[in-house]
């Protein structure tokens, strides 16, 4: 299933006051697995940048003097996103900037019913905790150290692993090599490795291979699938 993995970066904390949208980041996933695709824009606000702000995302006004206004992007931007599942943390956030946006140039709003809210997940998972992005990354062990500040795009492509951990995780210590084994036989002595005596045949047709394969081109050349493709 695709879904899209969302953040945001803000010049304050309320749109209905004159806060505006200057960053967006978006990572698109499959089945919780990120395929390389994102989505990124830094925004003109069309104001100044308060101290506060800029504290936490270290965005100037001199550095989105030059950057395309939120109509300029809307398109693509909602192109982008599509009708999928938005994965967002303390979406209400989010959301109510992406809306009030939206709402100045008089497009319909992002329903909150494809949201899904990585905060209310956390909460339910680890009740009575902090469940901020950053304590969830240590609470999952995600290396957060390229997050000197707050950026959207970053953002995106951690909350999309500390997602994939509030789902039950990837299977990191899943492994695919062969093992050998050996079991000692009533003697004492070691019996021989036990080995199936003839391979199985393929269980995957040359036709599934090719729609595989192709299914993949669809991704472009950034998808991550494209290192597992064999080579021929």
């Amino acid at each position: 299933m695709r879904e899209i993995v969302l953040d945001t970066e803000t010049t304050g904390l309320n749109p209905l006051t004159g806060d505006r949208l200057v960053e967006i980041g978006c990572v698109e996933i499959y089945n919780r697995i990120p395929t390389g695709q994102n989505y990124h824009v830094y925004i003109n606000p069309e104001r100044d940048m308060p101290a506060e702000a800029f504290a936490v995302h270290g965005l100037s006004s001199e550095f989105l003097a030059d950057k395309p206004l939120f109509a300029a992007v809307a398109e693509e931007f909602l192109a982008f996103i599509g009708n999928d599942p938005l994965v967002i943390h303390n979406a209400a956030f989010d959301i109510g900037f992406l809306n009030a946006e939206l709402a100045r140039l008089g497009r319909p709003a992002i329903v909150f019913d494809r949201v899904v809210d990585t905060l209310s997940l956390a909460r339910r998972r680890h009740p009575g905790g902090s469940n901020r992005l950053d304590d969830l990354m240590t609470r999952y062990g995600i290396d957060g150290s390229r997050r000197t500040k707050h950026g959207a795009l970053l953002d995106s492509e951690l909350l999309a692993e500390v997602y994939a951990e509030l789902c039950g995780g990837k299977q990191t210590a899943l492994s695919l090599t062969i093992e050998e084994r050996t079991v000692v036989v009533a003697d004492g002595g070691p019996a021989a490795p036990l080995q199936r005596p003839h391979p199985l045949p393929p269980r995957v047709h040359a036709e599934e291979l090719a729609a595989h394969e192709a299914f993949i081109a669809t991704l472009g050349e950034g998808a991550l699938w494209n290192g597992y493709v064999a080579e021929k």
